[in-house]
């Protein structure tokens, strides 16, 4: 017995003579992965008042312990670190009351058992919770979930024992519960829980559980595991794919593997050690992050502080600044896609610093930062001030550097530059505001627009002679000097996003009014737009020209990372005319670009992440 565990046991025994203790049984003997030769100090309370009293001598002497129920989820030590366990296997950590919908029960039994037994009294209607492996404790912490199903759902309020030995309790009211996650102390040892089922046929209830035990069975690896190791960054986006894309499947250290079958299960053959399994998870974890730029967070609990620390450093992301705001009249879209795109990034793993902005100037907190990803919309975020500032002081950034921003942003030079590179658009003229001549080279209807605006802010569609001092007036109200008047084409409106130089499906647009305006994107007033994605009335043949036509702009003005194209499929002739691009297009929920990837299999988590790649790579960061 080394020093520690005979200092802790006899210090025990004389404040707990009747404390039961185990000084023989090793890590891996305790856990289902079956990782761990050395044997810890097991401690098993024989209730919560002995448990109590355990934890409040731990907490006055500084010693480390961690509970155990049913030993998933966890990677035992090889090493002698000097740390408790405690058993929650007693009879008393396993029992349960039943009261009309109400169960009070202590955390020590499995899921699946306490979930079989409150169906045998008719209660129930958490059915998909019970396949999920561990105890009820570990199922309260985590928030475990699945199809739709939470543990939150069902938890009225939890109770336990802190780190000074002092009892805890909260309502599930008063809980904030996450994804994978609650506001439940680390430190808690969690004993007792009120649930609230409904009334339900038992025998159903019992059938529904057998056959999501069975489902989970098929779905999970054979062979000894510590079930999944890493979270899921988003409900939308799992760990296992990231795995799998990343090409992680049969990968191995030692007896250590990652399943074929789902990959984001680490199995143990054998003899694997913690060295073996360690060093499994921090190839895994650097070979996601450098092929989808998402970090992914070990759910697994690691009895050694020290291992847990190394694959957690293993990989660092970058530091980013996300640039929102600015001046223009979409600061308001801005400053909402800002913040979707911050929390993506965050669920990817990244530091993510919000500034919003409102002059193109480079702060010591952007400095700070190892990367810029700019949200802004319009005004100088858009045209090109912003990235060549950002240029001239060697900040790193994704996005259309500064000539290709302004050649994107400027209509008017975006028409000559697909004039120039034969790329189609409408016939078009310019009017100066000093000379508001009617033009005589596009025949009525015609589209007139101020050239450095986006959400369709200014745009008139001009179909009688007496509509045309009014079409200026809103034109030139938004600061230039002049006009893009453009003949109007009617037809399908479409988009094609770009990530990276590859074309997104299309995104065929159906507005209620005559013209895609600010209402028709974004408050709906009129009436709801459709955006169907793969689009409905698109030959497939003429969806690829589409992509191949957005390529070929993208390419024409140098853009880069992102870049989205608008264009409109005549319906008198099935002509493509490109409209304009978008080299910050909007990240809203209503946002064209996100919807375009998510119909390709990408989360809006892995868009943000593979944006901020590009720029990753791009530098060298």
């Amino acid at each position: 017995m080394t020093p520690f565990k005979e200092k802790v046991a006899s210090d025990l025994k004389k404040i707990l003579p009747d404390v039961s203790l185990c000084t023989d049984t090793k890590w891996k003997d305790i856990t289902s992965l079956g990782i761990g030769s050395a044997a810890p100090l097991m401690v098993f309370p024989s209730d919560d008042i002995e448990l109590s009293g355990i934890i409040e001598y731990f907490y006055n002497e500084g010693v480390r312990y961690m509970p155990i129920g049913s030993g998933t989820n966890m990677i035992g030590t090889d090493s002698d670190f000097p740390i408790v366990a405690i058993s929650m296997d007693s009879k008393y950590f396993k029992k349960l009351k039943k009261s009309h919908t109400h169960v009070n029960t202590a955390t020590g039994m499995s899921l699946y058992s306490f979930l079989r037994k409150c169906a045998e009294d008719g209660l129930g209607g958490a059915a998909p919770l019970a396949g999920i492996p561990g105890t009820i404790a570990g199922a309260i912490r985590m928030n475990a979930g699945a199809r739709g199903c939470q543990t939150s759902d069902f938890v009225e309020s939890v109770c336990g024992i802190d780190h000074t030995g002092y009892n805890w309790t909260a309502s599930g009211e008063c809980l904030k519960w996450g994804y994978r996650s609650s506001s439940i102390p680390e430190d808690l040892v969690i004993t007792a829980a009120i649930w609230k089922f409904k009334k339900v046929d038992g025998k159903k209830e019992l059938l529904e559980i057998e056959k999501e035990l069975e489902w989970r069975r098929t779905m999970t690896p054979r062979g000894r595991s510590a079930g999944c190791v890493f979270l899921n960054p988003d409900v939308d986006v799992s760990a296992g794919k990231l795995l799998e894309i990343s090409g992680c499947k049969g990968l191995s250290r030692g007896d250590a593997f990652i399943s074929e079958i789902h990959a984001n299960y680490f199995m143990n053959k054998g003899a694997a050690s913690e060295k073996d399994m360690a060093e499994l998870i921090k190839v895994a974890r650097r070979e996601v992050y450098d092929k989808t730029g998402i970090c992914l967070a070990p759910e697994i609990k690691f009895v050694n502080p020290h291992t847990e620390f190394d694959v957690r450093e293993c990989v660092r992301p970058m530091r980013i600044a996300l640039l929102k705001g600015g001046t223009s009249s979409e600061r308001e879209i801005s400053l909402k896609s800002g913040a979707f795109v911050a929390d993506a990034l965050r669920k990817a793993g990244y530091e993510v610093e919000e500034i919003d902005i409102t002059e193109p100037k480079v702060t010591p907190q952007i400095r700070a930062c190892h990367l810029v990803i700019p949200i802004l919309h319009g005004g100088f975020g858009e045209d090109g001030t912003l990235q060549a500032e950002l240029e001239k002081n060697n900040i790193p950034f994704v996005g259309c550097g500064g000539a290709s921003s302004k050649l994107c942003m400027d209509k008017i030079r975006s028409k000559e530059i697909m004039i120039e590179k034969k790329i189609p658009t409408a016939p078009y003229t310019m009017v100066h505001k000093d000379n508001r001549k009617f033009p005589s080279s596009i025949k009525l209807p015609f589209v007139v627009k101020p050239p450095l605006e986006g959400s369709t802010f200014g745009i008139t569609i001009v179909t009688r002679k007496n509509q045309w001092d009014k079409a200026l007036d809103d034109a030139f109200s938004r600061g230039s000097e002049t006009a893009l008047v453009e003949k109007y084409i009617g037809g399908a409106e479409i988009t094609v996003g770009i990530l990276g130089s590859q074309p997104l499906p299309l995104v065929e647009i159906k507005f209620p009014g005559k013209i895609y305006d600010f209402d028709a994107k974004y408050t709906h007033a009129k009436g709801d737009t459709q955006y169907l994605c793969p689009p409905v009335s698109v030959p497939r043949k003429v969806q690829k020209k589409c992509q191949k036509i957005a390529v070929d702009f993208y390419n024409a003005i140098n853009a880069r990372d992102i870049l989205r194209v608008d264009m409109i499929i005549s319906r008198k002739d099935g002509e493509i005319y490109v409209l304009e691009g978008n080299n910050i297009p909007g990240f809203t929920e209503s946002s064209l670009l996100p919807k375009a990837a998510k119909a390709n299999g990408i989360s809006f988590v892995e868009l943000c992440a593979a944006i901020a790649t590009f720029g990753r790579k791009r530098y060298g960061l």
